[in-house]
């Protein structure tokens, strides 16, 4: 008799999807280093604040900022971060990759 050994397959372990995002983007960006895929710290911020500090963090990002009413492409861009903005120019939704 044999045992058969529980628990492994050849199925690959199931990612998470921010652990997609960020393999891809880095693949983009010929880099092998975690980086960050979103800045929820930066909400409440001004639009010049919240540049900076993610141009500190990723200087080869492009930042789109997006005014109350516009209109946006509905693409998937990773080396693009989109700074949804109030009428008083502060950020109001959480800025990410894509």
């Amino acid at each position: 008799m044999t045992e058969e050994k529980q628990g492994q397959g050849t199925n690959p372990p199931h990612e998470q999807p921010n652990e997609s995002l960020l393999r891809t983007y880095n693949q983009r960006l010929r880099r092998n280093n975690p980086t960050k895929t979103s800045w929820p710290e930066l909400v409440g911020v001004t639009v010049e604040e919240a540049k900076r500090k993610i141009k500190e963090e990723m200087s080869e990002v492009k930042i789109e900022v997006v005014s109350p009413g516009s209109c946006v492409t509905f693409d998937l861009r990773y080396d693009r971060v989109r700074l949804y903005v109030d009428e008083f120019n502060n950020v109001f939704s959480t800025p990410k990759i894509g």
